[in-house]
């Protein structure tokens, strides 16, 4: 089984799987309306079905090697989460993203977590060029995508349909070359 400790603190980070729903939704339950207020997340995942539906689609999306999803546990208790979205192996692009319940934020999960499995894109999956995206408003997803040293490549002009309003996208990015740079300067 794939486990990672992110720091002193106990928290780890593993595969989140199909068999995983049942906490997969608690988190969210716990977390909706802050999830919710700028990814589907929390709209997607409302009862067990759906919750076991959405993980059951990455651990496919794993097996093509297409998307991942990993959890974030703290004190033993699933409290978020960071992905692949998206992930094309053959053009060395992807796209990361997060979501973490309120009760687990300020503490550098995300953050820890991400660095975690945009390293191991880089140098284990040979990604060139991974991509954060979130809406404008999101200040703590745009703090990590600065965290991770990433560059800020742009906005889509309210190129987000999220609960019947439009949100301006941002763009993050950081290439392999920036990367390993970066992670040996320390």
């Amino acid at each position: 089984m794939f486990t990672v400790t992110l720091g002193d603190d106990g928290a780890l980070l593993r595969r989140l799987e199909p068999w995983r729903s049942d906490e997969f939704l608690a988190n969210i339950n716990r977390g909706r309306e802050w999830i919710g207020r700028f990814i589907r997340l929390a709209d997607v995942v409302t009862d067990a079905a759906s919750a076991r539906t959405f993980l059951q689609a990455y651990a496919e999306k794993a097996a093509a090697d297409t998307g991942h999803i990993f959890g974030i546990w703290s004190d033993g208790v699933l409290v978020g989460g960071v992905l692949f979205r998206s992930m094309n192996v053959h053009e060395g692009t992807a796209e990361a993203g997060c979501w973490l319940e309120p009760a687990a934020t300020g503490k550098g999960l995300v953050t820890r977590a991400a660095r975690r499995i945009i390293d191991w894109a880089i140098e284990e999956r040979g990604i060139h060029r991974v991509e954060w995206r979130a809406a404008s408003g999101n200040e703590p997803s745009i703090a990590v995508a600065r965290r991770l040293g990433m560059t800020r490549d742009g906005v889509l002009r309210e190129g987000d349909l999220h609960r019947g309003q439009r949100h301006d996208l941002e763009v993050w990015s950081v290439l392999a070359p920036e990367w390993r740079s970066a992670e040996r300067a320390g």
